[in-house]
């Protein structure tokens, strides 16, 4: 898949998984809602990652969480200054959400969820207005 083709596709899925979150939130869902808003980010940091013709690390073919929030914090925002510093700390923290909603015992509260929604709004809509549009 061609480079262009690549980060379409991606925020394509990005905006899928945020009007799930959307659609989960509403319906009270909170744990997928979670879930789904951590996607809806961590596709779109690659998108935004792709179309700044950084892939995924050397040798490798598929990107890793901690790679992406590495490598976006640190080159998209800290060095090249293409996204605002708001969004510092934004996929690590639906990170943490997530893994909260699907691995722990406990459930994730309509507030964090909905906090956690509201970020990724946020999030997606800054790579949008840089050059990315879903459709």
């Amino acid at each position: 898949m061609a480079e262009g083709a690549a980060d379409r596709a991606c925020l394509a899925k990005a905006a899928e998984s945020l009007a799930g979150a959307e659609r989960e939130f509403a319906a009270g869902a909170d744990n997928n809602c979670a879930n789904r808003a951590y996607y809806a980010c961590f596709q779109t940091a690659i998108a935004a990652l792709l179309s700044a013709g950084i892939g995924p690390s050397p040798g490798g073919d598929k990107w890793r969480h901690e790679a992406v929030h590495a490598q976006f914090t640190d080159r998209l925002i800290n060095r090249r200054k293409r996204y605002p510093s708001q969004l510092r700390g934004t996929l690590e923290a639906g990170a943490r959400l997530r893994a909260k909603a699907d691995y722990s015992d406990d459930d994730v509260p309509e507030i964090q969820a909905a906090r956690g929604l509201r970020q990724a709004r946020a999030f997606v809509a800054a790579v949008r207005e840089r050059g990315g549009t879903t459709r």
